[in-house]
């Protein structure tokens, strides 16, 4: 049975159980499957030697959430090819294709973790009562070690973008 952390976080106040480990800086990351499409899956290893900042939403169609990956996808023109942003939803790999075309966004890898929930277990991200991913934001360094980590207290609130974007800087 995975760890249940009640009361991590909160959804518009109410308090909400993350399930999996609350990863920290120094830890290696865990590895996930998680959908490209509906035929092809991911995990950690097929972005080895890269940089990966990490920008975990509960769904691309809220507005929060448009605007985190809207923001990620423009600061992912600036950081180079060693640089790779995936944004992981439980969003189906067809509503995400939708909801880049619609919104423009072509420098972010966005993956599903509808399948399996791997992602959301193995990062301690995975909302209990709603099966989504909580809001928050990883940076793995090259040889897949944490360095910065951020869980939003609160599902309906942004991240800190100076930080996540400051903390792939210094990898560079």
């Amino acid at each position: 049975m995975a760890q249940e952390r009640t009361g991590a976080a909160t959804f518009k106040g109410n308090p909400i159980t993350l399930i999996g480990p609350e990863l920290k800086v120094g830890d290696q990351a865990p590895d996930f499957t998680l959908s490209k499409n509906l035929i092809e899956e991911v995990s950690l290893k097929d972005y080895a030697g890269k940089i990966k900042l990490i920008s975990v939403v509960p769904s691309l169609d809220t507005g929060v959430c448009d605007a985190q990956t809207r923001r990620f996808n423009v600061e992912a023109g600036e950081l180079g090819d060693n640089v790779v942003v995936l944004t992981v939803s439980v969003d189906l790999p067809f509503a995400q294709e939708r909801w880049c075309g619609a919104a423009g966004v072509d420098r972010v890898v966005t993956l599903s973790d509808y399948k399996t929930r791997s992602f959301g277990e193995n990062y301690g991200v995975l909302i209990k009562e709603f099966q989504l991913d909580m809001r928050s934001i990883f940076v793995v360094d090259a040889e897949d070690k944490i360095t910065y980590v951020e869980y939003l207290p609160e599902m309906t609130e942004s991240p800190n973008f100076e930080q996540a974007i400051a903390a792939v800087k210094a990898l560079l």
